[in-house]
């Protein structure tokens, strides 16, 4: 009978490399550092938008940034909509 997970004895658990908290510390702010270079290079790059507010500045960080709040939030109160009771398939 295979062993699962949680019978497995914590010394011989696979540990992966974002298992360590400076290694997702890392990440975060390699993150962040991407994303100021990216903001400090937009000057240099001709955007071709059809509207006058593509051009501003940041915009498609900021447009981005606020698209993905939009689909967290929508996500959420779809959830309360579509949500099943815990035993909805065990009936």
């Amino acid at each position: 009978m295979p062993k699962h997970e949680e019978e497995v004895p914590m010394e011989r658990e696979k540990r992966y490399w974002l298992d360590r908290k400076e290694n997702v510390t890392k990440v975060y702010w390699s993150v962040w550092v991407l994303c100021g270079l990216l903001l400090l290079i937009e000057p240099a790059i001709d955007m071709h938008g059809k509207f006058s507010v593509e051009h501003w500045f940041g915009f498609h960080g900021l447009f981005g940034f606020v698209a993905c709040v939009g689909l967290v939030l929508t996500a959420k109160a779809l959830r309360r909509i579509l949500m099943r009771p815990e035993d909805y398939y065990d009936r």
